[in-house]
């Protein structure tokens, strides 16, 4: 199989005995060599000194007094940051251990403050081992979902998602690089370049462009890029809680029994929460869902007794300037799973 996702630094890993990926000495360097670390020209003795340290040993233990050797506070704050994310990493091992540890999956939650930019890198990558041998690029777009930040662009009811980053580049260089910002800002015409809808004509194209993260997505009821980024949330969930679970794409909720839903953002959690307590919710916020689904547990055990059996409601939702914003962890600490002694 073709690779993809160079950029989550899989490669970079290991996996465990249980499957999990271990945090190496490669991986770290990774980090320490991101532009917001690395030495530049201006950079001090001390500075650079710490840096090849780093390289040399990234599991050392840099001193306070280290730090304040940078003469330069944002450097000195970049390193602080990035030392911070690095010691969470080598406290439980595992990006996945890691991972949990934000969100009491294992225990209390770990009060640590990490870079929003890191919490997606760690998506990433273990979405990366998780779909090893997937050989569905719908599978591997829809799970873009989860760790990058979407466009949305509804017409004559097709849902389209687009990624954020990429819209914004496009939007200040045309997609010509400095030469097409240089333009940009001249408020010159640029030829209209078009990102391409995933289909199941072009999908083979995805592994060619997976580190460009530039297709469409469709997720429109009834297409393959919705029933896809549900195969992706049952793997999720099986990944973490080990739970095997059945999720489908649902048009409306019709169930006078409703017990239990997750919003798969905040958006969504926001609806659907006044809605299961009969709030009246204007049309044009209702019009900001994108997808409901039905989950359901194939084994009714692994529930809440008081819900064996029931079926669970997802949502997902636009918010403002027609963003969607994908939080992974939701499915992993609302869902009504049983008590494990």
């Amino acid at each position: 199989m073709p690779d993809f996702w160079m950029s989550s630094g899989y490669y970079l890993l290991k996996r465990t005995a249980d499957n999990q990926l271990a945090v190496t000495d490669d991986y770290l360097r990774a980090y320490f060599n991101r532009p917001e670390v690395v030495p530049v020209e201006e950079s001090c003795d001390a500075e650079r000194a710490l840096h090849a340290a780093l390289m040399e040993a990234p599991r050392r233990t840099v001193t306070p007094a280290e730090l304040l050797r940078i003469e330069d506070e944002d450097a000195r704050e970049n390193y602080e940051i990035v030392l911070n994310f690095r010691d969470h990493l080598l406290r439980h091992g595992t990006i996945e251990a890691a991972y949990a540890a934000l969100f009491k999956l294992d225990g209390p939650v770990e009060p640590v403050r990490l870079a929003p930019i890191f919490l997606d890198q760690m998506v990433h990558v273990i979405l990366r081992g998780l779909l090893e041998g997937c050989e569905d690029p719908f599978r591997l777009r829809a799970a873009e979902l989860l760790f990058r930040s979407q466009k949305v662009t509804i017409q004559d009811g097709n849902i389209m998602l687009a990624d954020e980053e990429v819209i914004d580049l496009y939007a200040s260089t045309g997609g010509f690089g400095d030469l097409g910002r240089l333009i940009v800002e001249a408020q010159t015409p640029l030829r209209q370049i078009d990102l391409d809808v995933m289909t199941e004509g072009n999908m083979h194209d995805y592994w060619e462009r997976a580190d460009r993260f530039d297709m469409v997505l469709d997720i429109t009821f009834g297409r393959p890029g919705l029933d896809a980024l549900c195969r992706v949330l049952e793997v999720w969930i099986a990944h973490f809680v080990g739970a095997d679970v059945r999720i489908g794409p649902v048009q409306s909720i019709s169930d006078d029994r409703w017990s239990w839903h997750v919003g798969l953002d905040s958006v969504s959690t926001n609806i659907l929460n006044e809605l299961y307590e009969g709030q009246e919710v204007s049309e044009e916020r209702l019009a900001d869902i994108l997808s409901l689904f039905r989950l359901e547990f194939r084994d009714a055990n692994a529930m809440l007794p008081q819900l064996a059996g029931r079926p669970i409601y997802l949502g997902l939702a636009k918010g403002e300037n027609e963003l969607l914003r994908v939080k992974p962890q939701n499915l992993l600490v609302n869902l009504p799973l049983a008590e494990t002694v």
